[in-house]
């Protein structure tokens, strides 16, 4: 309990009556049910059992709720249904579904306690527990943090069991034979004769029996789907062009959009004149909007032309204007008055260090825009009576909100149709482009109105991963890491993203640090400090948040003090983690790569190791010091996330991971002059190119107890394992990303 009060001591305290009342709202928010919202307008004769299947005469529909931005998880959610419900790939279609509290999120309760995800004593647990009962008392209905599949995991395999029980009662009472003796495959119930019923066939006398709720879910030995090689039900669409985007979207009678807003973020519009657009060929309107203003034309392209000539009088930046003053800023913020956390304390770091220190560092991890290939976008139509809005989002209960705060309706007056999104990394986590879109829907009631960023404005108007200032010391002695006292400062991303949104999160914000203070290390002398660096740009969560910064941070100065201390980087770090699923990730790459092999001349290896959203990740990768520069041979990668569900998903999500982050350790950031963003698009924020790209290799262990998701947890070893490796192949220490400032690459 100490070690709680140290995290969280400015914001609250907990007891052993707050941590019992907690396991008692838990157990009663999780056990309480939540409306069924698919059986509004259910069509006469269909059969729903829970939210997330319904079923009729014609067809069999799974709800995967979770928002697909290239992650796979809408065939994920389909495959946990499926392996229960007993239907094969080709036998249903899929919906995203409409926004309903009864999709909440457990998985975000992970993220939100003061507690390592390899911690899961009591006390963790039970802030677990009451965490989820307020994420469903809230209906956070959401998808990021790499929580998809744990949050999905168990309910949607008892979902699909709750139907196909509930169609064997049905069966059973048409026919006479016992609920027992009756068997299900390939979407029919099958009687001892051979006999087969449809599914879709039992639809109409399902429709009033009650569904049968005490099931059992089946030993993983007879698991048809999970954890065997399946083909995603977007690829055939993907590979022929036809799956259909947000961008894609079309609504009958739809005009087309473009807005130019003040690129200083968060800056006024002073003033405008407008007179050059408004005769130019397809233009219909010119609106006002917050911050700036909005062409409406008949089609994208006049839009985007009109916009351009429209000449603005931007007001300043309510945040410092040059780049360097923000670096200024979190150099200034490690003091006592910006202490956002203390996550570790152990030994005496003090005494530890008061004699020769033999190694301090500072590391810079800079802004990062998100960038996916489908920019922003949303189709809204404002009426009296109701708003639709047409995009892909991750957020979908706070979306409805959200826009009925600008319309003035009610939540539950919006209709919200969410697609598949051409990317994300966060970057549709976030409402300002919605706003804006019904803000000039709503000065056009009754047209429906699709308004599409270019990608300038979409990386002027990018909330970027948050800035971070790291400043360690530490001490070696006898061969081994003695001590070390790592201290973070940055601006809450948190913080800044959910004010946008009119919520407050209250306590510190874990994702300063994180990457860092979660790591399973066991150090004698370790102290881990989070400063929260007053609000600068705007931020957002990038892919894997805090971990990327803060983990390249914690990673590399714990790779200087073992060559400082002359110890094995990977023996040392296997010496110190004190976690056995963490420790065996090590050992897996470790054997991978055959580390400790002689590479040859100009060449190097590096390791790397960080836990976040709970998944233990290691990294090495091998390069080799040409004259031309520095080239990625190969990387190898081992992460632990309880159960696989697809090994040729999980495959692939763990490679581009990689990618993600190798191609923005070595070449991206976004630096501001006179308030705005400099990088404009992808020539000046450009990730890793084809011909740089190292061969992959990557294993997924199965050792960890809980179900984990792996979108996120591949991004943050990736800058460390390089930077490390380019030291070892080198000599040269990089201490802040991108690398290129420093170094060549080919």
């Amino acid at each position: 309990m100490g070690r709680v009060r140290t995290i969280a001591r400015r914001t609250f305290l907990i007891g052993s009556t707050a941590v019992l009342g907690g396991v008692a709202f838990g157990t009663y928010m999780m056990q309480r049910p939540n409306a069924n919202p698919l059986k509004d307008g259910l069509a006469e004769g269909a059969a729903t059992f829970n939210p997330w299947v319904v079923i009729d005469s014609e067809r069999i529909t799974l709800i995967t709720p979770h928002a697909d931005k290239g992650q796979g998880v809408l065939s994920m959610q389909a495959a946990l249904l499926a392996e229960e419900l007993d239907v094969e790939f080709g036998q249903f279609e899929t919906s995203f579904g409409k926004p309903s509290p009864a999709y909440w999120n457990h998985g975000f309760a992970e993220e939100g306690v003061p507690f390592k995800a390899t911690d899961d004593g009591f006390t963790a647990e039970s802030m677990r527990s009451f965490l989820r009962g307020i994420t469903k008392l809230m209906a956070m209905q959401g998808t990021g943090g790499s929580t998809s599949v744990p949050d999905s995991f168990d309910k949607l395999r008892e979902a699909g069991a709750v139907a196909r029980e509930t169609l064997k009662l049905v069966a059973s009472q048409r026919t006479g034979v016992p609920v027992a003796r009756l068997r299900t495959a390939n979407a029919v119930v099958q009687l001892p004769d051979g006999t087969e019923i449809k599914y879709t066939d039992l639809a109409a006398d399902a429709a009033s029996v009650e569904p049968v709720r005490l099931v059992t879910l089946r030993d993983p030995s007879e698991w048809r789907l999970i954890g065997k090689p399946m083909q995603r039900l977007d690829i055939v669409g993907k590979s022929t062009g036809t799956l259909t985007y947000g961008v894609d979207a079309k609504v009958e009678g739809m005009v087309h959009a473009a807005v130019r807003v003040n690129p200083r973020q968060g800056g006024k519009m002073l003033g405008y004149d407008a007179s050059a657009a408004e005769g130019m060929r397809g233009v219909q309107n010119i609106v006002e909007i917050t911050g700036g203003v909005a062409v409406v034309a008949d089609n994208t392209w006049r839009a985007f032309q009109a916009a351009e000539v429209i000449e603005i009088d931007w007001g300043e930046s309510p945040y410092p204007a040059e780049q360097e003053d923000h670096w200024d800023v979190l150099a200034d913020s490690f003091g006592e008055a910006n202490l956002d956390s203390m996550w570790r304390d152990d030994g005496n770091v003090d005494d530890a260090l008061s004699g020769d220190v033999k190694v301090t560092a500072e590391y810079r991890s800079p802004y990062v825009a998100h960038a996916p290939l489908e920019p922003l976008n949303a189709i809204v139509r404002v009426t009296n009576d109701g708003v639709e809005v047409w995009t892909g989002h991750q957020m979908p209960m706070m979306l409805t909100q959200i826009v009925a705060g600008v319309t003035g309706h009610e939540p539950d007056q919006v209709t919200f149709h969410n697609h598949f999104m051409g990317g994300s990394f966060g970057h549709r986590l976030e409402f300002e482009h919605l706003k804006q879109a019904v803000e000039i829907a709503n000065q056009m009631r009754g047209t429906p109105v699709k308004m599409t960023y270019s990608r300038e404005e979409d990386f002027a108007h990018d909330f970027p991963r948050h800035i971070a200032m790291g400043r360690c010391r530490g001490r070696v002695d006898d061969g081994k890491i003695a001590a070390l006292d790592v201290q973070i400062a940055a601006p809450s991303v948190i913080s800044s993203q959910m004010g946008r949104a009119d919520q407050f999160i209250p306590g510190p914000d874990a994702q300063i640090a994180a990457g860092a203070w979660n790591n399973p290390y066991k150090f004698d002398h370790y102290r881990m400090c989070a400063f929260r660096a007053p609000e600068l740009a705007p931020v957002s969560s990038w892919r894997s948040v805090g971990a990327p910064g803060a983990g390249f941070i914690f990673d590399t100065f714990v790779d200087e003090l073992c060559h400082a201390a002359g110890a094995d980087p990977m023996e040392e770090r296997l010496r110190l983690i004190d976690h056995d699923a963490s420790q065996k990730v090590l050992e897996a790459v470790a054997e991978m790569s055959s580390w400790g092999s002689d590479l040859g001349p100009s060449r190097g290896r590096g390791v790397a190791f960080v836990e976040s959203f709970g998944v233990p990740t290691a990294e090495v990768i091998e390069v080799t010091n040409t004259d031309r520069g520095i080239k990625i041979d190969k990387v190898f990668v081992a992460c632990d996330v309880g159960t696989v569900v697809d090994p040729i998903n999980f495959e692939n999500l763990v490679q581009g991971g990689v990618i993600y982050g190798l191609g923005h350790a070595i070449n991206c950031e976004i630096t501001y002059a006179d308030g705005m963003a400099q990088q404009s698009n992808y020539h000046v924020h450009e990730g890793m190119r084809m011909y740089q790209c190292p061969e992959i290799i990557v294993q997924g262990l199965e050792n960890g107890t809980k179900v984990r998701g792996i979108g996120e947890p591949p991004v943050p070893p990736a800058a460390p394992a390089l930077g490390n490796a380019i030291f070892a192949a080198t000599g040269v220490r990089i201490r802040e990303m991108p690398f290129n400032k420093h170094i060549d690459f080919v």
